[in-house]
């Protein structure tokens, strides 16, 4: 069995550093042959079948070309869950879960209507029903490969979601409002490419990533435009954001009639979030 943790190592050392290595070898053992890296270095008698060392081989070699983790194995973990994820979806980040964690801190519904735009894999969508197992739950895409992907991921974790084929950009009435409505949109400028890992410009949709240098904030002036049309009262819109463009962000949604936005930074320290109200909470009084 060591040979094919060698095989690993000995491969992908000049990709990628030693932690990310050793990370690759945990996800590929445990998902071709459901062994932990303490089974493997605690028992000499473990044997992979011809068919699973060729999957790793063939895995490997995929990333040594820079394609995602989460691609290669078909799926990924989100708040504790499971989701399938192929090219057809962005993969979730962790900083989107950090978006999730605030809304759950925030909204007090026991049944709040909720509205994800730009659902992709549904990774929002699942993991706020999953968290407000009473709420009903919407989630908008342009792709419809993405949202049978995200229909598929429901079904998965047992989760009855509302999905539907929108381009949020042309869509300027639902007749349904909602107690909160989410997204996190494409928002990266076509400028900041070259900045990018290869592993995120080779692999994932680019319609889920950029927009022009022109007009970077267009989907935030069309989610902020519905929200201010469909939120219930005292609703709340949360986005993820460029942190380089956060300034602007708020003050679009404050020019929309948001009255309180506020940022929130991520793990890294970077504006990464919003949350925005259409009223002023009300003072504490003492």
């Amino acid at each position: 069995m060591p040979a094919i943790l060698n095989h690993i190592q000995s491969e992908l050392k000049d990709f990628y550093p030693e932690g990310e290595v050793k990370a690759f070898t945990r996800l590929l053992l445990e998902k071709v042959a459901g062994w932990t890296l303490t089974d493997i270095l605690t028992h000499d008698d473990l044997e992979l079948s011809d068919e699973q060392t060729l999957f790793i081989h063939q895995a490997v070699e995929r990333l040594k070309e820079y394609e995602p983790i989460q691609y290669i194995l078909g799926e990924t973990e989100f708040c504790g869950m499971r989701l399938w994820i192929d090219n057809r979806v962005l993969i979730p980040r962790p900083e989107t879960a950090e978006l999730i964690d605030w809304i759950v801190e925030t909204v007090h519904h026991s049944k709040p209507t909720i509205l994800d735009v730009g659902t992709g894999s549904g990774c929002i969508a699942i993991a706020l029903a999953n968290k407000f197992r009473k709420a009903t739950v919407t989630g908008f895409d342009i792709s419809l490969d993405a949202l049978h992907l995200a229909h598929e991921n429901a079904e998965l974790n047992d989760l009855l979601i509302n999905f539907f084929h929108i381009n949020i950009l042309k869509t300027t009435h639902w007749d349904n409002t909602f107690d909160v409505i989410v997204s996190n949109p494409p928002y990266i400028m076509a400028s900041e490419r070259k900045e990018m890992e290869k592993n995120v410009l080779n692999y994932e949709p680019e319609i889920a990533l950029f927009v022009t240098d022109d007009n970077p904030l267009i989907f935030y002036k069309h989610i902020g435009q519905f929200a201010a049309q469909h939120l219930n009262k005292d609703g709340q819109l949360f986005l993820e954001i460029n942190q380089a463009l956060s300034k602007e962000t708020t003050l679009l949604l404050k020019e929309i009639g948001f009255k309180t936005v506020e940022l929130r930074k991520d793990l890294s320290g970077k504006n990464r979030m919003i949350r925005a109200l259409l009223t002023k909470p009300k003072e504490k009084t003492a």
